[in-house]
This record gives C-alpha cells, structure tokens and sequence, in this order.
C-alpha cells in the first residue's frame, strides 16, 4: 500500500496512527467480552477505520456526522466517551439511549453525531435537511453521512442523492462498500461496475478511493469538505474496504472465500499504516508497546466503569413521558377580529401567520411554490416569503420528511404537504420510525408538521381518498388533529407548527371550498386534545370527528325531536377521554362515526375505552358507524354507499331501540 504524506509533520502522522489504533484496541477487547459472554452482540468495524477516522477528521468539530454501526471511529474520533459508549452498548441509564435503543443507534448534539436507525438508508434524508439548514442559516458547512454498499439499493439512497443534487445542498454521500450486505455479495447487490459511477446519473462529482489508506481518505474528505464549504454541492465518495467479521459476530464469516479474506487481510488499514510509520522513523517497538500499554489500561478502566453504572428501573410514567418532547401548551386566545373564510383559506391564513411568526419555518411540498400547491393553499407564497422557505419537492415523500426532521435537528421547523394523505405510504417509515421515536431513543425534538389533505366525497377513487388516521393513532411518539371547522383548522394547524413534537394534520378536502366560517385574524391557537361540545342532549352522545361532523349535523337537523350530545373530538392523539366519559355518563349510549372503514378505525379505540371505563353507566352497548371494509371506489353511487353516511340513520336508530 502507498502512502503520500504530502508534507504532514511527523506528530500529524503519528496522531493518525493514534487515531486508527485507538478503535482497533477497542474491538478487539469486545470480541474478547463477546467470547467470555459479558456482552451478547457486536456489529465488528475491524478493517474499517480509516474510514471513519479519516473523513470524521476532514470534518470540523460543529459540522454534522451521520454515521453507521461499523463506524466506532467516528466516535472516538470526536472524543466521545468511552464509558457513556459502553454504557449505551450495555443498555445502561446512564447510555445514551437509557437503555431504549442498541449500539449505535442514537445521537448526540454535543459531538454533532446523528446515529442510525436499523432501516440504514433513511437517515441520508436527514443529511439532506441539516444541509438544508446549514444553507439557509448562511453557514459554510457540510455534512457527512455514511452508508453502505447494500443501502445503495434502498429508495432512499436515490432520493436522498436527488434531492441533494436538486437543491445544491453541502453533504458528502460516503459509501462504505465492504463487499457484503450480511451475506449477500456486491454481485447479487449491483451490476454497474462501480458505485460511485451512478453520480453522473445526479449530475454531481463522485470519487473512488482506498478506503483502507488512512491518508488517501483524510487527503480526499479534506479537499472535499473544503470545496463544499464554498461552493455547496452534494459529493458522492465510494470507499472500497472490506468486512473481515461478521455482519455481528454471531452470522460468522463462512460464506467468504478463504483466499478473499488472506487477500484484504494483507490490506489491513492499521497494520499497513503503521509498517510505513515504521519505515518513516516515527514509530519504533518501543513507542508502539508504550502507546498499546496506554490504550490499554485506558480501555479496562473505562469498560469496567461501564459494567458498573446502573440498569434501568422500569417506570412506565417516565417511559410515556419520554416519548415527547417536554412541551406544555400554552393555548393563545384570539384578539384581532373575525372574517368569513373557507376551511381551505384558513389553514392558508394559518400557514402564513405562522411564516411570519416563526422565521426558521421552511414548508416543503410538490407543486407548492410558484404552482401554489394542487389545492392553491400556498398561492402567492414564494413571492411573500421566498423559494428558499417555501420549496418545490422531487416527487419522494420519504426523503422530505427525513429532510424536515434534519432540519429540526439543525435548528429548523418544518411543515410538509403531503399533497395526497394516501401518498404518506411512501414515506411511512420515515413517520413512523424515525418522527415518532427520535425522543424517545435519545431526547431530540422532531419539530416537525405534515399536513395530510384526506377524505372521500369528490370521487376521487383508492389512492386519493383514503382515510388513514388510524395508521398514526396507534403509532407511540406522534400527535394526530383532525379539525373540522375553519376556525379550527387555522388555530389547530398553529398549534402543531408551534409545538415541537410531531404531528400529523388532518385536513378534509372536501370541506377546502365546502365549508366557510367565522376565523380571527392573527396568531391563535386551539388546544391539542380538547374536544368541542357541539350540541348537548340526554338520548345518545354522537363522537366523530373531520366530515363525520358535518354529517351528523345535517342528521340531526333533519330529526330535531333527538335529543344528542354532539362531540367534535378536533384532536385523535391526545383525545379527549374526559369529555367523552362526561357525556357517556350523562346519556348512556355511546355512537362512534367516522369516515375511516371499520376494521381497525380510530372508533374501536374509543369504543374499548368507553367499554372498559364507562361500563357502569352504559345503557346499550357502545356502537361504531363507519365506512364498508372495502377500498374506496370512484363511481358516485358506489362512494355513496361506502361511506358511513349512509348508515348513520339505521345505526342511531338501532342504538336509540336497545
């Protein structure tokens, strides 16, 4: 292996083979822990670290690394505590995750490190949005995310690359190929002959290196991230180096051929870098053995200390509340005065007062700028606020709303449009697992909003009309409204732009040009999880929410002899348990209506709770009127007969005959 020092002093390469040797020593006493059983899985980096110590050192210390679970380099590199890193291996309180999540995957704002989740190609989008930030904030910086060759065949990797590309963001794209996804091969991962040759595909600079030669890949990252700073435009890196463990220890190594190993074996990044240290006079036996002596007794203290800090107490009031962000409401009346205007301008008013309010808020969407959105709520947007705030998306749901989280990481909140609620599908894991569960694996707000226009009624058909709150009801970490008059849609939608935990926003499409309504003018908000009592009465209590309202209102003004309490839930998660439980108590029946189908709607939820906290004072059992468990047809006739309207009249009666 060739080494060029192009003029580094002596202590400069010395501090290199520090660097490299220092996460070796620790591998190594873990694959010792892992064979006396003291620890139970490690995810091996041997082979690998000038990889992860090279580019983390072409990185300044505040600029942003999102690294993988091979990359302890990295980590070391930027000083983190071996202890605390020990502690977090070993699931310990006092580990960064307090014992929620494993090995690498967490973050610290302290080291500017963004960990990974387990899907491995999601949190390129999250580089895409720390850039983002970066750009907007007028910074000269980028971003490092690391992945592997196997992750190049997610969608993400495509997305992420091409909204960087689109957008001039500062990340460097560094592909780690180390010749095995688990098992699987490049041969059966691939068939372009090199990687780092789909950059020209995204119109960008892609760059193929050793990634075993400690120099080469500090040299390269350096000029790299220097360029970058001045001129941002996202990099593509493939560093070739190869796995010599398992994917974790436990799946072995078998399936490599014997002579491929002996082959990247004699590759070995350490062993080569310090036999040419060796032929520069810089390290000697001596120095070698005093410095192994060192990291040694460093490690043993450290590890041991680990082994010691407390596990875990179970507490399930502190494991609920770590779901969120730590954010109390503060519910902020309106003063200006009112006006008439459609459901659809308020969340538009909403939109705007709250660019105005909050100037780190960047909204994100297809067709949103100049185009003014496919429903027009962000008409004339760009020319009050700008293209840099206000952003035309490529058509890859997963990779904005990584985006938007990475820009709350960096500072930022972010309101993304999905410009169909049925499209979220495709950025669902992004949702679900990455927004919802980023505080509570290791404290950080995901500040971010996705507005989700829903709903049947305009013919639409199965992928423009769903109803699909109950994906996210269920889903731990995430606040869902759901607001069905004007008023309330502006003041609900500030409320989740204002709080910094994430939430999902359900906007009715058929109400957009269907419904008009008195809404203040100025900054309001309407509290998440307060339900509104609509109309109060003795025979039933009626609980719904979105069109289901509207549906019950033209219902009941059709049969004024009943006498209903009508509730407007407004929020899905939080919801209203106390109000609900009030009118169940006074009325003793409970009618659930909802567009959603009926299987697994948001309404067997509230009906179990009713069923098991308001027993004593039911009358009748506890009934759902919801949409046929069928897909959501175009034809008018067949919608009409879908959804729950239909059977609203036959299901009261049935409640009010029990």
């Amino acid at each position: 292996m060739y080494f060029d020092r192009k003029g580094k002093d002596d202590t400069t390469l010395l501090n290199l083979y520090k660097q490299l040797l220092y996460p070796r020593m620790i591998e190594e006493k873990m694959l010792i822990l892992l064979r006396q059983g003291r620890i139970g899985k490690w995810f091996s980096g041997i082979g690998q670290e000038a990889i992860a110590v090279g580019s983390t050192l072409s990185m300044e210390s505040s600029e942003y690394i999102l690294p993988m679970h091979r990359n302890l380099g990295v980590f070391t590199t930027r000083q983190v505590p071996l202890k605390k890193l020990m502690a977090q291996w070993q699931g310990k309180i006092t580990g960064f995750t307090k014992g929620r999540d494993r090995s690498f995957h967490f973050g610290t704002q302290e080291h500017k490190i963004i960990g990974m989740i387990s899907h491995l190609g999601p949190q390129m989008a999250l580089a895409d949005g720390i850039a983002l930030a970066d750009l907007l904030a007028g910074k000269a910086a980028a971003t490092l995310v690391f992945t592997g060759e196997g992750a190049t065949s997610e969608g993400d990797f495509h997305e992420a690359i091409n909204v960087a590309s689109v957008w001039n963001l500062p990340v460097i794209f560094l592909i780690e190929n180390n010749g095995y996804g688990l098992s699987t091969p490049i041969n059966e991962q691939y068939h372009c002959k090199n990687l780092v040759d789909r950059a020209l595909g995204y119109g960008i600079e892609g760059i193929q290196l050793d990634g075993n030669n400690i120099l080469e890949v500090v040299d390269t990252l350096t000029a790299v991230a220097e360029k970058m700073r001045k001129d941002p435009k996202p990099v593509l890196i493939e560093c070739l180096t190869f796995r010599m463990r398992g994917h974790e220890e436990a799946s072995g190594i078998k399936y490599v051929p014997k002579e491929l190993l002996e082959e990247w074996e004699k590759k070995d990044p350490v062993k080569n870098f310090e036999a040419y240290l060796y032929g520069q006079n810089i390290l000697n036996d001596g120095l070698v053995s005093d410095l192994k002596s060192q990291f040694k007794k460093e490690i043993e203290i450290d590890i041991e200390s680990a082994f010691r800090e407390p596990e875990p107490v179970a507490n399930p009031e502190n494991e609920l509340a770590d779901m969120y962000f730590p954010y109390q409401q503060q519910v902020v009346s309106a003063t200006g005065t009112g006006s008439t205007i459609r459901y659809l301008d308020a969340i538009s008013d909403a939109l705007k007062t709250a660019m105005h309010k909050f100037p780190n808020l960047v909204l994100m969407g297809q067709d949103i700028a100049d185009y003014g959105g496919a429903f027009k709520i962000t008409d004339g947007f760009t020319n009050a606020f700008g293209k840099a705030r206000v952003r035309n998306t490529p058509i890859c749901e997963s990779a904005i709303v990584g985006a938007a989280l990475g820009l709350s990481i960096n500072g930022y909140k972010a309101v993304v449009e999905m410009q169909f609620a049925d499209f979220v599908t495709c950025g669902f894991n992004q949702v679900v697992n990455n927004l919802a569960k980023t505080h509570y694996r290791w404290g950080e707000k995901a500040d971010v909003v996705i507005r989700m226009p829903t709903g049947a009624g305009t013919g639409a058909g199965p992928f423009h009309s769903q109803s699909n709150e109950a994906w996210f009801t269920k889903t731990p970490g995430l606040k869902v409204v759901y607001p069905a008059f004007p008023l309330e849609a502006k003041g609900l939608l500030l409320a989740a732009i204002e709080d910094p935990n994430p939430v999902i926003y359900f906007e009715h499409k058929y109400l957009y040009r269907n419904l008009s309504g008195v809404v203040p003018e100025g900054f309001y908000t309407v509290e998440i999880g307060k339900a509104n009592v609509l109309k109060e009465g003795t025979d039933l209590c009626l609980i719904t929410y979105g069109l289901g309202v509207h549906w019950a209102l033209a219902y009941l003004e059709l049969h004024p002899a009943l006498s209903v309490t009508l509730i407007d839930l407004c929020s899905l998660q939080p919801w209203d348990k106390q109000t609900v439980a009030a009118a169940v108590k006074n009325t003793g029946r409970a009618l659930i209506l909802h567009e959603d189908t009926m299987g697994s709607g948001f309404g067997a939820e509230i009906a179990a709770w009713i069923a098991e906290h308001c027993f004593e004072h039911l009358d009748a059992p506890v009934m759902r009127c919801a949409s046929l468990d069928t897909a959501i047809p175009m034809n008018k006739a067949l919608e009409d007969s879908f959804l729950a309207k239909s059977r609203l009249q036959e299901t009261v009666e049935k409640l009010i005959a029990y």
